[in-house]
């Protein structure tokens, strides 16, 4: 399961998992049986397609998804050291967190102060069961990986192969997202080198990973940034070009990052507007497996236009 998806589904055998689950329960007591049950599921959590990206329904399946992550939590408890399932959580976590929590903080528009820092405060919280989640996982691949990750960042990612691509990613995404809305959390935010070292051995290893979901991220990475930290508009709109390239044009995400990273921090209002027109006239039925994404997205994008007077200077 990859970016342009959003979260981890329920397999199409669900029911036919939890049938199985009660009818082996009776001998589940035999610790052999029991794994292979225990392990058929988990493999089935994690090995299935997304059946949700392509909802036209985002509140269905915001209402959904609390139930999946804690059916997968229950499940890993029972085989702590599965690689798969750890990564879908990984992914699920940082998208609901980002999707339907941080998001909800961020449409409060300062009505609420205390109801926004509740709300971030929660998605920090997803995220960073996410990274951990992640953690596991890379450790399960590669013996202390997270011990020497904190030690030395470059010396650990130097481990990670192709293989860990999925980890990498979700890790260090998550990782970046919590230590962003987490800035008043100094051993956070002192935590920036190990993400980094994350996203950018993904990078190293496969640059278009994923229709070009690390391209997404830069856009947002290096447009953000202050110049003085290495930010740079130039090195978002080059991220900005590959991702457009690869996903063809029909990913919102990508023009709504860079209004946000670029267009709003440098004031430009004309291709702000253009940047999230070009969002928002991208039809979400032409590319099924983006529906849900593209529509959670445009969302922002017609909230941005209409406060778009709060963020440019008159």
């Amino acid at each position: 399961m990859k970016k342009r998806s959003f979260g981890a589904s329920l397999p199409k055998a669900f029911g036919f998992w939890l049938f199985l689950l009660a009818a082996f329960s009776p001998l589940l007591n035999g610790c052999f049986i029991k794994s292979i049950a225990i392990n058929s599921v988990a493999d089935g959590l994690a090995g299935q397609g997304d059946t949700w990206s392509s909802d036209n329904d985002p509140q269905l399946i915001r209402d959904a998804v609390p139930f999946s992550l804690k059916f997968m939590e229950s499940i890993l408890a029972a085989t702590p050291r599965h690689v798969g399932l750890l990564t879908t959580l990984a992914q699920s976590f940082t998208e609901y967190g980002y999707a339907f929590i941080q998001s909800d903080a961020f449409y409060q528009d300062d009505r609420d102060y205390e109801k926004t820092k509740e709300l971030n405060h929660r998605a920090k919280n997803l995220y960073v069961r996410a990274r951990d989640y992640g953690l596991r996982g890379l450790d399960v691949r590669h013996d202390h990986f997270s011990d020497l990750l904190r030690k030395d960042p470059k010396a650990a990612v130097v481990k990670a192969n192709k293989d860990d691509l999925d980890l990498l990613y979700w890790t260090g995404l998550s990782w970046m997202a919590a230590i962003a809305i987490g800035k008043d959390d100094p051993e956070l935010v002192s935590d920036v080198p190990q993400a980094e070292a994350l996203i950018y051995r993904a990078y190293e290893l496969n640059p278009d990973y994923d229709h070009g979901a690390l391209h997404d991220f830069l856009i947002t990475y290096e447009g953000g940034k202050p110049a003085m930290m290495g930010g740079s508009a130039k090195k978002a709109k080059e991220h900005f070009d590959r991702a457009l390239e690869l996903n063809h044009g029909q990913s919102a995400s990508t023009y709504v990052n860079y209004a946000e990273a670029v267009d709003e921090k440098e004031q430009n209002r004309e291709e702000f507007e253009d940047m999230l027109n070009k969002a928002l006239a991208i039809d979400p039925d032409k590319n099924p497996p983006t529906r849900l994404v593209n529509l959670i997205t445009q969302k922002r994008a017609r909230w941005l236009l209409a406060h778009e007077d709060t963020l440019f200077a008159q």
